[in-house]
């Protein structure tokens, strides 16, 4: 296009000069935005030379009540020590805690279907396994197997699986999951083992069969069956015993499920279709019989919780705690897979025991004046059932009242640039808005769990604190749906979760892990010098905990 002398000149000026008056005020934008960002002291190197201790071979996976778990939380105490936390277990930084271990012994059990009287024996490796973290009986059980949809009773929801149904003397199969009507937190909590055994023993069920939905399985049934007879552990003490009554229970491959189904007028094809979307599932009674017998090989097994306090000094709030947990533990020695037999927990969880390590030895290397303390709690067991958590909610070792928060960390994966994190528990309770602001303060936004499917707010210890009524939140890296982040995590979860190749070989962010803990510190630091503590938002279900 052609211009006109000296009017279209000087518009052309002008319109040079707007430009670079709006390229100017958007970096100036820019560089006030990072100025007003909070300063930064954490640059992941620390963080991950912890983990490299931690995660190093020596240590065999730091299996509960191992020598290799004895030398992490030897490793962690000295860290405190050195940052100047004062002990806060019942035998100086450690709390012990008793376990009884117990393990299938498979060449004296069996599980068979019995069909028209023809009895059609079931393998462990290929079609299903006893879940042993429950006191089987040790029995020949024969009962008839009923499909139950998702198996749940939800009062507040007015759902109820059972309704309607003769569950007396039966094994009761159910798909992993719930429906979409059904929020995401009290979804994952009536899945949990106990809550869901209450209604199911109420209605005089003996036992249950879990098939895992396959549109939200970690971790493929090949690598699942590979360690079926690594062994459970439970907390010593009829307190901690929350399936008295199951005779049976057992997880059935999805691959195989069709055999349960056989000549019920349905498929397990349909129930799968519909389970992945959340829709309601038919309940109807299978055409065939259970028999199953388990030979249990049991033990006593002794570890400990760490735990530590950072003292406050204001004189009326310095008596509150604001929590941050992490578990240490891992499974140790496994099946072999591509020849290596060592599960190292790299990110599962030296992640979050490094970090909680960094975030104590922060505040000896920069101040800060702290209304409410801090306790640091290293929590053993989460592997075999989030034991070690279950144990310290139970039986603090501070006043049960005195904790006000507990901010959790698991397997937070730095392994793509943190621009989203996901907060378990942020609808539940103003913990989560606080959530919010701090990483927003660092330019990072929030997202409540984008997978409801996999039950994350119930499988880390957060939920431990959460049914002793603290408000309690999980943070993890993020990603939005359908993006190749997503396919990042996907893949990790399938080749590296509960595998060998949680390792020390796998690549990290670093710059992530850092961010991430600059968050976590500015969370801590919001709720220990808040006026008033965090509290359950009005309509959480959780808050009920709160005034039990």
């Amino acid at each position: 296009m052609l211009l006109r002398p000296n009017h279209d000149l000087e518009a052309l000026a002008v319109t040079r000069r707007s430009l670079a008056a709006g390229v100017i005020a958007a970096i100036a934008l820019s560089i006030t935005a990072l100025a007003q960002q909070p300063a930064k002291i954490f640059d992941g190197n620390a963080w991950w030379a912890h983990i490299k201790f931690l995660a190093d071979d020596k240590l065999e996976g730091r299996e509960t009540g191992s020598a290799g778990l004895r030398t992490a939380e030897s490793y962690v105490v000295d860290h405190l020590t050195k940052a100047g936390l004062q002990p806060a277990g019942t035998n100086g930084f450690y709390q012990p805690v008793k376990f009884v271990s117990r393990q299938i012994v498979e060449d004296q059990s069996s599980v068979a279907l019995v069909r028209d009287g023809k009895t059609e024996p079931l393998s462990f490796s290929e079609d299903t396994f006893f879940n042993t973290r429950v006191d089987l009986a040790q029995e020949e059980i024969t009962a008839p197997l009923l499909f139950a949809g998702y198996g749940l009773k939800i009062p507040e929801k007015n759902h109820d699986d059972l309704a309607g149904l003769d569950l007396k003397g039966k094994v009761v199969v159910y798909l992993a999951g719930s429906p979409e009507e059904i929020p995401t937190a009290l979804s994952s909590h009536y899945q949990t083992a106990g809550e869901r055994w209450k209604p199911l023993k109420q209605a005089g069920a003996i036992g249950v069969i879990a098939i895992p939905n396959p549109a939200s399985m970690d971790i493929p049934w090949s690598r699942i069956s590979l360690n079926r007879n690594h062994a459970s552990m439970e907390l010593v003490g009829p307190e901690f015993n929350e399936t008295p009554g199951l005779k049976l229970a057992l997880t059935f491959n999805p691959a195989q499920a069709e055999k349960l189904f056989a000549s019920s007028g349905h498929t397990f094809a349909e129930v799968a279709a519909l389970g992945k979307d959340r829709k309601l599932l038919p309940h109807f009674p299978l055409a065939v019989s259970l028999n199953a017998h388990a030979t249990l090989k049991t033990g006593e097994v002794e570890a400990a919780n760490v735990v530590a306090k950072l003292p406050a000094s204001d004189p009326k709030l310095k008596e509150e705690y604001v929590a941050l947990s992490a578990h240490v533990d891992h499974i140790g020695i496994g099946e072999p897979v591509n020849g290596d037999r060592i599960y190292n927990g790299a990110l599962d969880n030296g992640s979050g025991t490094a970090a909680l390590i960094e975030l104590a030895s922060s505040f000896k290397a920069h101040p800060e004046k702290l209304r409410r303390s801090l306790l640091f709690v290293f929590v053993c067991a989460e592997e075999k059932g989030l034991l070690g958590s279950k144990y310290f909610a139970t039986h603090p070792t501070v006043p049960a009242k005195s904790i006000v928060a507990d901010v959790n960390i698991d397997m937070f994966l730095p392994i793509v640039p943190l621009k989203v994190l996901k907060v378990q528990g942020l609808a539940e309770s103003d913990l989560g808005d606080r959530a919010r602001e701090a990483a927003q303060a660092y330019g990072v936004r929030v997202q409540p769990d984008p997978e409801p499917l996999r039950n994350s707010f119930i499988r880390s210890d957060q939920y431990s604190f959460v049914r002793h009524g603290i408000p309690a939140v999980k943070l993890d890296t993020g990603f939005d749906p359908g993006t190749p982040e997503q396919k990042i995590f996907k893949e990790w979860l399938t080749t590296r979760y509960h595998a060998p190749s949680d390792d020390l070989s796998q690549p990290v962010n670093l710059d992530t892990a850092a961010l991430y803990e600059e968050i976590i510190r500015h969370l801590l630091m919001s709720v220990a010098n808040a006026d008033a503590s965090p509290q359950w938002k009005a309509d959480s279900f959780f808050r009920r905990y709160a005034t039990q």
